[in-house]
């Protein structure tokens, strides 16, 4: 299997993003956005989703750098992706934490489209908002060109239900972008062709 991987650098007025994936990799990161629980999360994507991730970012608020990190790692993916060529395209996957069900299914369609039920009570994210957990999870879709499922089956502690989720599309991300050598150089699709 080829290393897909892809460095993208984003410098705005509000933020300042370098972004590296590889998505045939250990699981390894090294996050640093300034805030904890939003490295975290994206440590689960990574380590569950056995990509490789680095990312520096800094922003004047926390709303503009959590849509700029998600924007950057639709774009990566995107670009790793190529022409889609032998991937497998879809999966889901379905992950606990503790008292937490988490779903999330993707199809790497080329249609950005986030499709959520997210329901937050607003307790124990650190000065996290739950809201900015949507907002990563939209403009991520929208970016990397992908349908995206995701929902909380359940929960009582938002960090669990978050946990879970990011755990969840990873290893939902994993699973799709992968080469299935009986299509090797085939796009997955009856069209022949993905949505630009």
């Amino acid at each position: 299997m080829e290393n897909r991987r892809a460095t993208i650098k984003r410098e705005t007025k509000e933020t300042r993003i370098n972004l590296e994936l590889g998505i045939d990799g250990r699981g390894e990161w090294e996050i640093a956005t300034g805030i904890t629980m939003f490295d975290h999360l994206l440590s689960q994507l990574a380590r569950h989703g056995i990509f490789d991730i680095r990312i520096s970012a800094s922003a004047d608020d926390q709303h503009h750098l959590v849509e700029d990190v998600a924007i950057c790692l639709g774009k990566a993916l995107g670009e790793v992706l190529g022409t889609k060529e032998g991937i497998v395209r879809m999966a889901d996957a379905t992950v606990p934490m503790d008292d937490a069900l988490a779903m999330v299914a993707v199809d790497l369609s080329g249609r950005g489209r986030a499709v959520l039920e997210l329901p937050f009570d607003d307790n124990d994210m650190a000065g996290f908002p739950t809201d900015l957990i949507r907002h990563f999870l939209e403009s991520f879709a929208t970016e990397a060109r992908l349908n995206l499922h995701a929902r909380i089956l359940y929960g009582v502690n938002d960090h669990h239900k978050a946990e879970a989720l990011f755990k969840a599309l990873g290893r939902a991300l994993d699973m799709a972008t992968r080469i299935d050598e009986r299509i090797s150089g085939e796009l997955p699709s009856t069209k022949g062709l993905f949505e630009r």
